[in-house]
């Protein structure tokens, strides 16, 4: 019997892709170079399962090719407003993601990024590295104490928690947040945490981290009007989608001091980067790191290989989207 055929849309960590070769009639991308519309589209005809990652758009233009023979779409990451899964469901595919596996590595991203905001690291190096340092001196890149201040999470699901660990029990941080879905009072109570409105986990935060998802609902989420709501000496951080903030918006409130800074590790857009951020010197400017670990990458990997194993063998993936 035939092994079912997988198509890979980028390239993968060795010890899974070797799985993959050993399960599947797979089709790996050696190049490692982004799939076109056109070969997506391609890719569905030609495939019982289409692996595409969170930078792939997986569209109505994509999902309504004609001849799709492809019956599942199990996405590398744990993100989904790449794929319109409306249009997918319509064209009789499965979804899956993988979440919880890439939780503690983008939740320490979003800390190094908040330690590295406050404490101004990135521009010490570049002090250092271009040679402008004379030595030290009481006045020389103050920077924002980040033990005992208040952390505002936009969002409180996996991550946002991960992330609250670490601030409150690391740097005896107060944590408020914003959430529609709150968790359980016994999580809340874990960290001390107090659910409020967005507006004013914006107004009383010293750091807001998003930790919200992508797609309409949350499209600017953080715009001018919300930029304004923030304290000064604020700081935001986003290690979720890049989308959910307006970037002239980030932009203007940077140079112009209306927040203190910003470490952002997703940008509206990727991987093209609005110019604009790098005149911000108060930014700390990541390329999409939050799960780039290598027990991450090869953990996610594995979670869509489980996916693909339920599937093929007639059983609901567990991580099923639609």
């Amino acid at each position: 019997m035939s092994k079912p055929k997988v198509i890979i849309s980028r390239k993968w960590p060795e010890p899974v892709e070797a799985q993959l070769k050993e399960l599947y009639d797979v089709q790996l991308n050696e190049s490692d170079e982004a799939m076109t519309v056109e070969q997506m589209q391609d890719a569905l005809r030609n495939c019982d399962a289409f692996c595409p990652t969170v930078t792939d758009p997986v569209n109505a233009a994509v999902l309504g090719a004609d001849g799709i023979t492809a019956k599942m779409i199990g996405s590398y990451g744990v993100g989904y407003n790449h794929i319109d899964l409306k249009a997918a469901e319509a064209a009789g595919l499965i979804v899956s993601n993988t979440p919880e596996v890439l939780t503690d590595c983008t939740a320490d991203i979003a800390m190094g990024l908040l330690l590295s905001a406050a404490r101004r690291i990135g521009e010490g190096e570049r002090h250092l590295r271009n040679g402008e340092w004379t030595g030290w001196r009481p006045t020389h890149m103050i920077a924002t104490k980040v033990t005992g201040k208040t952390l505002g999470c936009i969002g409180f699901g996996r991550i946002a928690q991960a992330m609250a660990q670490r601030a409150h029990f690391g740097f005896d941080m107060k944590i408020i947040f914003s959430d529609p879905y709150p968790p359980s009072q016994e999580v809340m109570d874990r960290f001390g945490a107090v659910h409020m409105s967005a507006e004013e986990v914006l107004a009383q935060a010293d750091f807001v981290s998003l930790h919200c998802p992508g797609g309409e609902s949350t499209y600017h989420l953080i715009n001018e009007e919300r930029i304004k709501m923030m304290k000064p000496t604020a700081i935001l951080v986003n290690s979720a989608r890049g989308d959910v903030v307006d970037n002239q918006a980030l932009i203007s409130a940077l140079k112009n001091g209306t927040i203190a800074g910003a470490g952002l590790d997703v940008f509206e857009g990727e991987p093209k980067l609005d110019p604009g951020f790098l005149d911000c010197e108060n930014a700390v400017l990541l390329p999409h790191l939050g799960s780039a670990s290598l027990e991450t990458r090869i953990a996610m990997g594995e979670r869509v290989l489980e996916n693909l194993a339920a599937f093929f063998a007639g059983e609901t993936p567990r991580d099923k989207l639609v």
